[in-house]
């Protein structure tokens, strides 16, 4: 099955007018990494979260120039909405290029950073992420391929953040 046939299949099985607003809400949610933003100032609030949120805003930085400044820019993949006529879209047209999602990286690095921290925030924030990764498909702006290499982009950029500051800073008094 090609991308496209999932993207109008999606479009013809799975859209609804109840579940339409919901998955629009569902990806603005990710736009210029908003909610993401707010947990990490969140974080960065107490000291028991400071660590935790230090390596999200880390992870999220380098998500963005790895994903949206080289990737994007690099491969230059069309929206999906450019290539097939038939599909539609529920948000306004994107300003960048379509591979890898941003929406997917950005959400998917900070929910690994915070369950590596936290499993049962962590799971809540994976969940998210996989709802802001899915509804990039949901509104049509992003081929599945997007999503899955900005997911995959996410948790191994998120993983390798937290695990190169663990070991940098291991046993220097940092504090959990």
């Amino acid at each position: 099955m090609k991308e496209a046939d999932i993207l109008l299949w999606i479009q013809e099985h799975l859209r609804t007018e109840m579940l339409d607003p919901v998955m629009q809400f569902i990806t603005h949610l990710g736009d210029m990494a908003f909610i993401w933003i707010i947990f990490i100032v969140l974080l960065c609030a107490w000291k028991r979260t400071r660590l935790m949120g230090v390596q999200a805003f880390t992870g999220l930085a380098v998500s963005f120039l790895i994903n949206n400044v080289i990737l994007k820019n690099v491969i230059a993949r069309v929206r999906p909405y450019e290539a097939i006529q038939e599909l539609g879209i529920l948000v306004d047209r994107q300003s960048d290029w379509s591979f890898p999602s941003g929406h997917s990286a950005s959400s998917f690095v900070v929910a690994t950073i915070i369950w590596f921290h936290n499993r049962k925030m962590g799971t809540a924030a994976l969940v998210l992420a996989g709802l802001i990764a899915v509804s990039r498909l949901y509104v049509g702006v992003h081929y599945p391929t997007d999503v899955l290499a900005g997911t995959a982009s996410g948790i191994v950029i998120g993983a390798g953040i937290h695990l190169l500051w663990d070991k940098v800073f291991a046993g220097k008094g940092r504090n959990r």
